[in-house]
């Protein structure tokens, strides 16, 4: 029997197993953290062994393949071993691929993933399909294809995803765009990181669709790398050469496969990041053969996404706006470019190479104060200390929150948009914002 080890058993390791059990293999899977009491169970319940806060070589050294989480990084030391004695290393989104024959609408970019991935979801489901949210959103793609299969996948990727991603293909393949990211995990090589956004298209036949912004330096110049098999569906904010997805005065343009249009003042999301995520959806969605009116109500009437410029809460005047997805530089760019209000810009967490240079211009324009929220804070000081802005330094929600308080005045916004990951001093991103969220709301 083919032995498979499963590298982590949160989300996607658990469901990789389950789904391994199902298909007849010998299953192991290894945590060096302590697995959540509900992962345990699952594993339990479909008798497949594991272990946790270690990982025992002879054991995961003898895989014939092994199934790797997305948060392990590609040079864990058994991760190396494994690769020194040729052992194929996989993800789970390659695993679940190989025993579905659904449609896949895959979604990755360095910004506006989950927006658009929620977004296409919102419309597929809408329209009466039968389809999963999965990938870096939702439930384990193993998972639902071992127990809850689905016609259609809307599956958000991440770069750590695409890594070990090989015969997977994407029916339809999306690519919002690609900044500086993650720089840490890819040896601070760029190039490292763009190859492997650009690993959504590998495999793509004549048969699939590929949907990408068009006004992208660095997708426009690797696009000239590769033999693109894939129908291309390009967009941009502005109509241009080449371009099948638009906002041409004032409206919503999608000129094929089925010419579509609505007002952009009708668009659910606001903001130019947003416009180009509704976009990208409401091609996916045409191309799929969804109605246009559904396209249309469903961009209309799509709430968001938690953690993305969601407003929080209003106190003695001050909004609050909660953006604690904005885990890199561009993303707050993107969230300081559609303040509306002189505003005080909450930055801080664990840098992974930075570049503060893009936001420069837009917080000297836009921001009344800084407030700094790390274990570490010095990078952030050594950038924006001489710009002759109110800052305050602090190191926990709590004492940012109160900044914040302090220093807003009446009509201004408080952002959390922090440029950075959440691991020095909160669980995840997600914690992060809800932290924020509790505290204002209690003010």
């Amino acid at each position: 029997m083919k032995k498979i080890v499963v590298l982590g058993a949160a989300e996607s390791g658990a469901g990789a197993a389950v789904l391994a059990k199902k298909e007849g293999f010998d299953v192991f899977v290894s945590d060096m953290a302590t697995i959540k009491d509900k992962y345990k169970a699952m594993l339990d319940s479909h008798g497949i062994a594991w272990e946790e806060r270690q990982h025992t070589e002879h054991i995961i050294l003898g895989a014939d393949e092994i199934i790797k989480s997305p948060g392990i990084p590609c040079d864990a030391p058994i991760v190396k071993q494994a690769c020194e004695k040729g052992i194929h290393v996989i993800s789970e989104i390659e695993f679940a691929g190989r025993y579905t024959q659904s449609k896949m609408i895959c979604i990755t970019g360095s910004n506006g993933k989950t927006t658009t991935t929620s977004l296409i979801y919102h419309i597929f489901k809408s329209a009466g399909y039968d389809v999963g949210l999965a990938g870096n959103i939702g439930r384990s793609l193993a998972l639902q294809v071992a127990e809850e299969p689905h016609e259609y996948y809307i599956i958000e990727l991440s770069s750590f995803q695409l890594d070990n991603m090989y015969d997977f293909r994407a029916n339809i393949a999306i690519l919002l765009n690609i900044t500086p990211d993650h720089l840490d995990r890819y040896d601070n090589n760029m190039q490292n990181y763009v190859d492997a956004k650009m690993r959504i298209i590998q495999n793509q036949t004549q048969d699939d669709s590929f949907i990408y912004w068009n006004d992208d330096p660095i997708i426009k110049r690797e696009l000239e790398k590769y033999d693109i098999k894939a129908i291309q569906y390009p967009f941009s904010e502005l109509k241009e050469k080449g371009s099948i997805g638009y906002i041409e005065e004032g409206m919503y343009t999608l000129e094929k496969p089925t010419p579509f249009n609505m007002e952009q003042e009708e668009l659910s999301l606001t903001g130019k990041h947003n416009i180009y995520n509704s976009l990208a959806a409401g091609l996916a969605s045409n191309i799929s053969g969804i109605r246009k009116d559904c396209i249309r109500k469903c961009l209309s009437d799509f709430p968001g996404v938690e953690h993305r410029l969601e407003k929080v809460a209003t106190v003695r005047g001050v909004l609050y706006v909660n953006d604690s997805k904005a885990t890199n530089v561009d993303a707050c760019w993107y969230a300081l470019e559609s303040m509306k209000t002189k505003t005080i810009l909450i930055l801080g967490g664990k840098d992974k190479g930075n570049d503060y240079n893009e936001i420069k211009d837009l917080v000297k324009k836009k921001c009344s104060g800084l407030v700094f929220l790390g274990a570490d804070n010095t990078k952030l000081h050594q950038f924006f200390d001489g710009m002759d802005i109110p800052i305050r330094d602090t190191h926990s929600m709590k004492a940012c929150v109160e900044a914040c308080y302090e220093m807003a005045k009446p009509g201004e916004t408080v952002l959390l948009s922090p440029c950075c990951a959440s691991f020095d001093l909160f669980k995840n991103m997600e914690d992060r914002g809800e932290q924020f969220k509790t505290l204002v709301r209690n003010l």
